[in-house]
């Protein structure tokens, strides 16, 4: 199954702690439309075909750029991937300086039955003839109706569809996520798997909302502990300025000792002379 195994510049975290880390991405243009004119008619269009592979493309935010294969880089420069790529679809390239397109994302399902098993998000490049095999090509969509469709599909689907619709969404142009993505963390009957994608990609979500969204799950007690982890993880990737307050509290304050432990982890990453005091504030306590 497609999902983003990317690599991040910051330290590496105990086990359990690695996750995808991007810069913050500019999230804009909230998804304002009815929700039947933005997903009927995809959807429905994927529903009537038949089993087999259906495809669709869409714009992507500026910034992203991938090899048309196994890498997207949400850090583009002038036509090459960014420092730190991300690695997709079981093959890890390194991608440093290799030359990539500005789009668009394209999207490949697996239908069987009339329901999604397999979709994988790609960057620039063509589709590849696949020798004879069931596929429907939907053509380009515009980016609003892409990311709706896909953010429904991840509220609806298995753990490893959810999250893989998680990533696709993030990349398309002119879209605000970031509310979705905190509904989809705070719904008890989405997977685990899709839940925590979507608190990843919250991280990354540029606004004191996202953080204080971030916050609100680690103290939800209707939250599962891995999903209040991965936001937690998430915290740490935020700016100081907005992070660090946030993980001092529940490395303080917080129930959980888990929570507690991973949130002084990551305040030890931080460098913030913030979480040394904390320290040596816990320290000196008899």
């Amino acid at each position: 199954m497609a999902r983003p195994v990317t690599r991040s510049a910051r330290r590496a975290g105990p086990a359990g702690d690695h996750q995808p880390v991007i810069g913050s991405l500019p999230l804009i243009l909230a998804l304002s439309l009815p929700l039947p004119l933005l997903q009927g008619g995809l959807a429905d269009r994927v529903g009537a075909a038949p089993d087999g592979e259906v495809r669709f493309r869409y714009a992507t935010r500026p910034g992203v750029c991938g090899n048309g294969r196994s890498i997207i880089s949400l850090e583009c420069d002038d036509g090459y991937c960014g420092r730190r790529p991300g690695s997709f679809n079981g093959h890890d390239e390194d991608g440093g300086g290799c030359p990539c397109e500005a789009g668009p994302a394209r999207v490949a399902l697996q239908l069987r039955g009339g329901k999604v098993t397999r979709l994988r998000a790609y960057v620039g490049g063509e589709w590849r003839d696949r020798g004879g095999a069931n596929v429907t090509d939907l053509g380009t969509v515009s980016s609003v109706v892409a990311t709706r469709y896909l953010l429904d599909l991840a509220a609806g689907g298995a753990g490893a569809v959810g999250g893989a619709a998680v990533f696709a969404a993030v990349l398309a142009d002119s879209v605000t996520v970031w509310p979705d993505l905190l509904r989809l963390a705070r719904n008890t009957a989405v997977p685990n798997e899709t839940r925590r994608s979507a608190v990843f990609w919250l991280g990354q979500a540029a606004g004191d909302a996202a953080t204080r969204g971030l916050t609100d799950l680690v103290d939800d007690t209707s939250v599962a502990v891995e999903v209040k982890e991965s936001a937690v993880f998430a915290l740490s990737q935020r700016p100081r300025d907005e992070g660090v307050p946030a993980l001092i509290r529940i490395a303080r304050t917080h129930r959980n000792p888990e929570l507690r432990r991973k949130a002084i982890f990551w305040l030890g990453q931080s460098e913030d002379p913030r979480a040394l005091a904390l320290f040596e504030e816990l320290l000196a306590k008899p």
